[in-house]
């Protein structure tokens, strides 16, 4: 009888345990990259988190910058991945439903969406963990 390619019993190849550090790259890339780029417009990125209608603009920013930025360098590092992986979902969700709430408009509607699937996405990391690939598994 043959085995699940990635069964509990089974013991994985290589490439199966450097498919969840890969996968928490590309997760990552996406909050890397959104955050690297509020750090570099920090004016427009406080003035669009106010015209949102969100109270504390400054504040938000900070917020942004530190789950952004330190969420996916730990994604990536697979530091603690479950927490940060679930801190990033809700934020995916939060920031869909602030931000890109607008469903009639089809460019919010993929935004919306692409949120959630990002957080379902990070549920997967909280379920199963960082992978053999990670600072977590060293611990």
């Amino acid at each position: 009888m043959a085995t699940a390619p990635y069964s509990h019993t089974a013991t994985p190849t290589n490439v199966q345990s450097a498919l969840p550090l890969v996968g928490r790259i590309g997760i990552a890339a996406i909050f890397l990259l959104s955050g690297l780029s509020k750090l570099a417009a920090p004016g427009a990125t406080i003035g669009y988190i106010a015209s949102s209608g969100l109270p504390l603009p400054q504040l938000g920013f900070a917020i942004a910058l530190l789950v952004e930025l330190g969420g996916s360098i730990a994604l990536i590092l697979g530091y603690r991945t479950r927490i940060v992986a679930g801190i990033l979902a809700a934020f995916s969700v939060a920031t869909a439903l602030a931000f890109h709430s607008a469903l009639g408009d089809q460019n919010q509607f993929i935004d919306f969406f692409k949120n959630i699937a990002m957080a379902g996405g990070l549920l997967q990391v909280v379920a199963f963990g960082a992978g053999g690939w990670s600072l977590d598994a060293r611990r």
